[in-house]
């Protein structure tokens, strides 16, 4: 038997209390008991989200909200800014094309993070700039944006919509308190549920500017979703079993302490880069670095698809593998959500016996014990 570990940065690990929950008799979706549960479940996400306003719910994957954001706040034609600096950042840069509108490609090296100043120079030299498109936290380079920083110059200018996905749940991105217009977010990462919700959070601001916006929508029409999840209800048949389970995280977090699980993201990112630099890797964004991933560059001469492949079918260890340029080449080694200390213990020392078994020179321990100092932190 090879008992499975799923550190990778989504989906991640479920609890019990989680799947629990959604394992629950189902109920019809327009019932007095599913608009119980699903108001307490908004009310929760109005807390992660930091906002005073609505946090909609929808039945999608985090792109799905990405969308919605798009489609629902632009109108043919118009410019926008897109920090284009990993994987989802040309995700962002691909749904504008889509939509019509006139994306300004501002590249970023994959594992940075953008710089302040050349978002302000691209504001002055294009005036008209509707809306900037950015990543909290770039899964696919491990790197954390300065949102709230780019926030301050966005306050009376173009709308700042943020891909929260590993970074809502992970470290504090306050909507209201930092100014931020739209943040976007999936069920499979820190929320610690299956794929499947979509969650997008707008500001005052928002809401009015969607008043003159002309993209077309249907299924993500936030005005008509907003109409309905007002009454707890949602103008599309939701997903209830998810729902279920969505109240049951929330209910984790909160009962953890939102400034708790951000320091216990915090800690595991800190111990898997010790343990990662103790073994003498490098770090994919080692100026910005996430909380929710740590990417790790593989030593020169090392498969990284056979690494990952070896690491999950014959020690039951699942990593994330590079994307695009960055295939074969890093690993990236998840510590969001449902994961503890112990998870990252197993995670190292996985590591370094693949390492050895790939031909890479490992002291066995030297990973893990760094590892352990930065985790001792929390015991008594």
């Amino acid at each position: 038997m090879i008992k499975q570990y799923l550190l990778a940065p989504g989906p991640t690990p479920i609890p019990d209390e989680v799947t629990r929950a959604m394992a629950a008799t189902i109920v019809h979706h327009r019932t007095p008991q599913y608009s119980r549960i699903f108001s307490e479940a908004r009310q929760g996400l109005k807390t992660l989200f930091g906002t005073q306003n609505d946090v909609l719910v929808l039945a999608s994957s985090g792109t799905g909200a990405m969308e919605a954001a798009v489609a629902n706040l632009f109108s043919p034609g118009e410019k926008v800014l897109v920090v284009n600096g990993g994987k989802f950042g040309e995700r962002w840069l691909n749904i504008s094309n889509a939509f019509g509108l006139q994306p300004i490609d501002l590249k970023v090296e994959w594992g940075k993070a953008v710089k302040v100043e050349a978002i302000e120079e691209q504001l002055k030299r294009h005036s008209d700039i509707q809306g900037i498109f950015v990543q909290a936290s770039e899964t696919s380079t491990t790197a954390v944006h300065p949102v709230r920083e780019i926030a301050r110059l966005t306050r009376n200018g173009p709308l700042l919509v943020v891909d929260g996905v590993t970074a809502v749940g992970v470290f504090p991105v306050p909507l209201d308190a930092w100014g931020i217009d739209v943040l976007v977010t999936g069920s499979q990462k820190a929320l610690m549920l299956p794929p499947g919700l979509g969650f997008i959070g707008l500001s005052d601001r928002a809401w009015q500017r969607m008043e003159k916006a002309k993209l077309p929508r249907f299924y993500f029409d936030l005005k008509l979703e907003r109409k309905s999840q007002q009454k707890a209800s949602s103008a599309f048949t939701p997903a209830v079993s998810l729902v279920f389970g969505l109240k049951a995280s929330l209910e984790m977090m909160q009962k953890e302490g939102l400034e708790n699980v951000y320091a216990r993201h915090e800690r595991l990112a800190r111990a898997t880069r010790a343990a990662a630099t103790a073994l003498g890797l490098k770090l994919l964004a080692p100026e910005s670095p996430s909380p929710a991933v740590t990417g790790i560059l593989l030593p020169d001469g090392v498969d990284g698809e056979k690494l990952l492949d070896y690491l999950r079918d014959q020690m039951g260890i699942t990593f994330a593998e590079g994307q695009d340029q960055l295939k074969g080449k890093i690993i990236r080694i998840a510590h969001v959500g449902y994961i503890g200390s112990f998870d990252i213990i197993v995670a190292v020392s996985a590591l370094e016996m693949a390492l050895s078994k790939f031909g890479v020179p490992v002291e066995f321990g030297q990973g893990v014990a760094a590892a352990q100092k930065v985790l001792m932190e929390t015991l008594r």
